[in-house]
């Protein structure tokens, strides 16, 4: 029963506060808040926050399946501090904090927050590298000066680190009694959070891939977890048809859905493939619709408006994206992570012999899952075709592999860019007007709030991570 939504009003108003207290102060609230409301507000707001303000507004620009037409500078890689979502990011941990220490708390509500709690942090430590993590939410006690852990600790610590807490939150809820309310993602499924966890432990051991060399707990994981088995699984809420909670693209100004266009890069990508993908994802040009004859048309990413214009680029015949990002409110879901993603991922570690299992299974299953999610039908020649089909050279496979799984990530936060910056795949290249001086960013900047009220940490952060720019790679990406 995913048909809850994404966001239910009236718990989201209890999102993001900047002090928990002040929910008991609200005259209109009951004096005590279950933590079921609090479980729901964290997944709607984690979900919706993830896939319309980062991933279609943000994060589809940097990953390419998106280029703008005038205003979206972060296609020209004007980054900024995204200090909105740092902020969301913080207020949800304490919202988490709150309820696992709540009255009417159990450890099943403590597991699956500290999944959500993982989650949240592997986010803001991807995409800004050196981050307050052991430390973060102690501004309920009174410390508004968190230190900064470094990337390898906050992923790698034995005790604290988001691979062990994934690890002990499987174990807790694997032999807990506890129960749950308020899950509209799993409908209270405990069993669906274990195979969302576990997912999440194949992610992150890929993403820190390059920097370790024992692979037995992944290998462990795979032969004897439980994981996500289809898309049934899918860590996923629907948006609905009705207001409040509908696709907030679909009644956005017309303008900002404009901005939205097809790339070059997507779309060589489709076209060399032959993919019926390209029908879902996006839309025919307006031009060839008059014409009589839909084609589908991209643009290149990082261009000016006057370069643009001065090209006489005709943007009716570019294409924009499909009408389930636009016509159809309930067209979408807010993503957390899909059964399609989990087997490329397995597909590269079979791959990379980090793992035993056949490579071309997992990979034809991943291609499989993300046709059905879509919703278009996989063709019959399809796993045959030269550009699909596996052939034994490894570096030509992973290629096929993380490009597969890049167009599944579509719309899913910034996952795609984190796959991106990890493995090079696909090759985007930077845009000619773009403000990076011809470089492909790797991070965020820091919030300048952090500058101002936490200077100390912020500057030791800063050094280590080789300076507050947008091209300080991270521990995972770093060579």
């Amino acid at each position: 029963m995913k048909n809850i939504g994404i966001a239910i009003m009236a718990i989201l108003m209890l999102a993001c506060t900047d002090n928990f207290d002040e929910i008991n102060e609200n005259p209109n609230l009951p004096e005590t808040v279950a933590p079921q409301f609090l479980l729901s507000n964290i997944i709607s707001v984690a979900a919706d926050r993830n896939t319309y303000e980062q991933g279609f507004n943000l994060s589809n620009y940097l990953a390419q399946f998106s280029a703008s037409v005038e205003f979206e500078r972060i296609d020209r890689y004007e980054m900024g501090s995204n200090s909105d979502y740092w902020n969301i990011i913080f207020r949800l941990q304490s919202d988490i904090r709150s309820m696992q220490e709540m009255e009417g708390s159990n450890e099943a509500y403590v597991a699956v927050g500290n999944i959500m709690r993982s989650y949240l942090f592997s986010q803001l430590t991807d995409l800004y590298g050196d981050v307050p993590y052991t430390d973060a939410v102690n501004a309920l006690d009174g410390n508004f000066s968190p230190a900064y852990d470094t990337q390898e600790s906050i992923y790698m610590d034995p005790e604290t680190g988001i691979l062990a807490v994934l690890a002990n939150s499987v174990e807790t809820l694997k032999s807990t009694n506890s129960t749950i309310q308020g899950d509209m993602m799993f409908n209270n499924d405990l069993n669906q959070w274990i195979r969302f966890a576990n997912s999440l432990r194949v992610r992150y051991y890929l993403r820190v891939s390059n920097k370790i060399t024992d692979f037995s707990t992944l290998q462990s994981i795979v032969a004897n977890e439980d994981l996500m088995q289809s898309n049934a699984d899918n860590a996923v809420v629907p948006y609905l048809s009705s207001a409040p909670n509908q696709w907030p693209m679909s009644f956005a100004g017309l303008g900002l859905y404009q901005e939205h266009r097809m790339t070059q890069t997507v779309d060589s990508v489709l076209s060399l493939w032959n993919d019926p993908r390209v029908e879902i994802l996006y839309k025919p040009s307006e031009q060839s619709l008059q014409e009589g004859n839909p084609q589908f048309v991209g643009l290149q990413n990082g261009q000016s408006r006057e370069t643009i214009a001065s090209k006489g680029i005709n943007l009716s015949n570019i294409s924009l994206f499909g009408s389930i990002f636009r016509d159809v409110p309930n067209g979408v879901d807010g993503q957390f992570m899909q059964y399609a993603e989990l087997q490329f991922a397995l597909a590269e570690a079979s791959l990379r012999n980090l793992i035993q299992g056949n490579a071309t299974e997992y990979y034809q299953a991943g291609i499989r899952a993300s046709f059905d999610y879509w919703g278009a039908n996989l063709p019959a020649d399809y796993f045959s075709r030269p550009a699909i089909a596996l052939t034994g050279n490894i570096q030509e496979d992973l290629v096929k592999i993380m490009t597969q799984k890049w167009l599944s990530l579509i719309n899913n936060g910034h996952e795609a860019w984190f796959n991106v910056r990890r493995t090079g795949i696909p090759n985007l290249q930077p845009g000619p007007d773009n403000l990076n001086g011809g470089r492909y960013p790797v991070r965020y900047l820091y919030p300048e709030s952090e500058q101002a009220t936490n200077a100390e940490n912020f500057q030791a952060a800063a050094e280590r991570i080789g300076g507050n720019t947008i091209n300080s790679k991270g521990w995972w990406e770093s060579e």
